[in-house]
């Protein structure tokens, strides 16, 4: 059903070449999630809640001696955290399901094609490193927190 779609979409990348192709689709797949995640979260917590974590760590290295005021730090890094995690749950959410889909149709469109990039055979590890690799610099780029 879907597959027609995708091959529309993407099916041009791959016939092209099998390794740009999947370069091609995880580059689309982590704008959209990067989209995704900029406009379900509240930028502007995220941002905040950054740099307090980062202003709480600075504040550990100073009292690395002192285990009362490290634990309250901890606490409070733990605290920062589960709101950090609490707020990206909606775009996950929201995502989720898709890239499922999406994966799916990744999945046997790759398995029969042979790939090699730098050694690398699994299109699964490709599309992991090409997406360790463009995810940052997307968010970077979109200054997504």
């Amino acid at each position: 059903m879907l597959d027609s779609f995708f091959n529309q979409v993407f099916g041009w990348s791959v016939n092209l070449n099998a390794e740009f192709g999947l370069f091609f689709i995880t580059l689309v797949l982590t704008l959209i999630v990067t989209v995704i995640y900029k406009y379900a979260t509240d930028q502007k917590k995220q941002k905040m809640s950054k740099e307090e974590m980062k202003n709480i760590r600075a504040e550990m290295k100073n009292h690395k001696d002192d285990q009362k005021k490290l634990m309250e730090l901890q606490k409070r890094t733990m605290e920062i955290s589960m709101e950090q995690m609490k707020n990206s749950f909606k775009p996950m959410l929201i995502t989720f399901i898709p890239l499922i889909i999406v994966f799916a149709w990744l999945k046997t469109t790759y398995e029969p094609l042979t790939l090699n990039l730098v050694g690398i055979h699994s299109w699964l590890l490709i599309y992991i490193i090409f997406s360790l690799i463009l995810s940052p610099i997307l968010r970077k780029v979109m200054k997504v927190y």
